[in-house]
């Protein structure tokens, strides 16, 4: 039965050489515990049979190690593939694996720098002379006070800032747009760089309607936007590892510090759930800690 599920894999659904060892691997671990378990016919195997080895999988055995919940996952999925098949193929009468759900990995949470580390890295990116300074300068700032991924910050044209109403134009995943609010301090940057910098970065290219320039007055890449960060958190002496996404999630983050409601903060990013704004929330739980320990008459004993 593996055999020619594993078969089916290769000459029906074409998968990569990686992806099949690991199919070959998990279901072999499979094999091994029904094995063991005295299950020698397919039509034998139960929907407890697939939720007890998952139980094994996740506690592990003097042979094999405990599995993370993705590990797990990755092999359940294996499994219930094995089953589908089984099934598609007329071998059994009902799928006994499709109502095992894979474990859920733990949700990771994003990294958020204060915003002591944000103001210095600010600080950091306008350091020196000439148009580059003024536009690094500008970038950082509409990335945290907009929250606005790295592609909608290079993806700017000079027609989507609105000054008269401090807002900015968005073009996010899927073709959606937004309007949102940009501050004064980042207003501020932007217009000290597209009066005194991007004209002089312009100049030297062949016009393009892109916010941000490169030197030879082209769009920013992507790449290059990224290189603007981390040359500005090493001047700025910053220890973690910046991405741009990080000054997106710190943006998140102290808005909720700040309270925020999440609903806002899910239009702000572009989120189409608030399930995935939500994440953010547990972020402001040390704060929470924080708040409680100092405000709680017996929270320290």
């Amino acid at each position: 039965m593996l055999a020619t599920y594993l078969d089916h894999l290769v000459v029906e659904r074409a998968v990569a050489t990686n992806t099949l060892l690991s199919y070959r691997r998990d279901l072999g671990r499979y094999e091994d515990f029904l094995a063991a378990a005295g299950v020698q016919n397919f039509a034998d195997i139960s929907a407890t049979t697939v939720s007890s080895f998952l139980a094994h999988i996740r506690s592990g055995d003097e042979n094999h190690p405990a599995l993370s919940a993705s590990s797990a996952a990755r092999t359940i999925i294996a499994v219930r593939g094995l089953h589908r098949f089984a099934l598609r193929d007329g071998l059994v009468d009902i799928d006994v694996a499709a109502e095992v759900r894979p474990p859920t990995a733990a949700r990771r949470l994003p990294k958020a720098i204060s915003l002591d580390d944000v103001e210095r890295l600010l600080e950091a990116a306008s350091i020196g002379d000439g148009a580059l300074p003024l536009r690094d300068r500008a970038l950082l700032e509409v990335l945290y006070s907009t929250g606005a991924r790295i592609s909608e910050a290079v993806g700017l044209a000079v027609d989507d800032v609105d000054r008269e109403g401090r807002s900015v134009l968005l073009r996010g995943k899927g073709g959606k747009q937004r309007q949102v609010p940009i501050g004064s301090y980042a207003l501020s940057a932007l217009e000290a760089y597209l009066v005194r910098a991007r004209p002089e970065l312009a100049a030297r290219g062949r016009g393009t309607v892109a916010v941000f320039l490169n030197a030879r007055g082209g769009a920013l890449s992507r790449q290059s936007a990224w290189t603007v960060l981390r040359s500005a958190a090493e001047k700025a002496g910053i220890r973690v590892v910046i991405s741009p996404h990080t000054l997106r999630h710190s943006f998140a983050t102290h808005l909720l510090d700040g309270g925020a409601d999440v609903r806002v903060v899910q239009e702000l990013l572009g989120h189409s759930s608030v399930t995935t704004t939500q994440i953010y929330t547990l972020v402001t739980v040390d704060k929470l800690r924080e708040i409680y320990a100092a405000a709680h008459p017996r929270a320290l004993g």
